[in-house]
């Protein structure tokens, strides 16, 4: 085997990983349900590359992307499901039918007009997958109805956001973010009166709905909310490594350090920059 810029070439590799008797054990032993967490984290490393603005390691952390595609279709073609040709197949067909104002003619000529497209193009081919599971003799997964698209296995806080997005295009949302901010304000006193009574249940469905009503306010600020905590991780991160760096020139840890002496430093790094 050889480094090679041809599809073909990780395809073969990793049918030979997965090769029973002269294949990795480790690789051998694998199932779709083992791999998908990995599949998750290659998704989020890319982002973090993408965050990062760093092109090098984009490229190796789509690579690892793709070779999580390969090894989920290299799995289905040993049981029969469906072959890697079959997923390429299906993303072009899929592609081609949902951009009809690129390779048909269509009257979507904004951004606005071709997202509400996709949507309707969704909408048509989960009717139609539901015709065919019902053809087969298979049940529903799901009672059809405008939240019918949003895939419950998203990230909670993504899963939140397309929710919203559904819901809205039928009209159910605000129109401005001020009665948003309202809502916030009102989760956030039923959040201090279950706490205040001490009912911690109660509290985390609370806790809940602020994180709900936020991310409400994040896409009327056309905000994505997973980047803007991603950004507040990476500012708590350089943050809390000033407030290390400054306990290091006392000889201290942040073990050693009272909360007064690490809160002075943590005001210094956000006045530094």
């Amino acid at each position: 085997m050889k480094p090679s810029r041809d599809i073909s070439g990780l395809i073969e590799i990793m049918a030979a990983l997965r090769h029973p008797e002269t294949g990795c054990p480790w690789d051998i032993k694998q199932d779709f349900a083992s791999i998908k967490p990995y599949t998750i984290e290659e998704a989020y490393e890319v982002a973090d590359a993408i965050e990062r603005n760093d092109p090098e390691d984009l490229c190796d952390e789509l690579g690892d992307l793709l070779l999580q595609v390969v090894f989920h279709a290299q799995m289905a073609e040993e049981q029969k499901l469906f072959s890697f040709e079959d997923v390429v197949e299906a993303i072009t067909r899929k592609m081609i039918r949902r951009h009809p104002h690129v390779f048909e003619r269509s009257e979507a000529d904004t951004p606005d007009k071709v997202k509400a497209q996709w949507a309707d193009i969704k909408a048509a081919e989960k009717r139609e997958r539901a015709a065919r599971r019902a053809a087969r003799g298979l049940p529903e997964t799901e009672k059809p109805g405008q939240l019918t698209g949003v895939p419950r296995a998203l990230p909670a806080l993504m899963e939140a956001l397309k929710l919203q997005e559904a819901a809205s295009r039928v009209g159910f949302d605000w129109g401005a973010a001020g009665p948003v901010l309202d809502k916030i304000e009102e989760e956030i006193a039923e959040l201090r009166t279950e706490i205040a009574n001490g009912e911690t249940e109660k509290a985390a469905g609370e806790l809940g709905d602020v994180i709900f009503a936020v991310a409400n306010l994040a896409r009327h600020l056309k905000t994505d909310p997973e980047d803007a905590t991603r950004a507040t991780n990476t500012k708590f991160r350089t943050r809390f490594a000033y407030v290390e760096a400054g306990l290091a020139r006392q000889g201290k840890t942040p073990d050693d350090a009272t909360l007064e002496e690490m809160e002075a430093l943590w005001q210094e790094a956000k006045t530094s920059g």
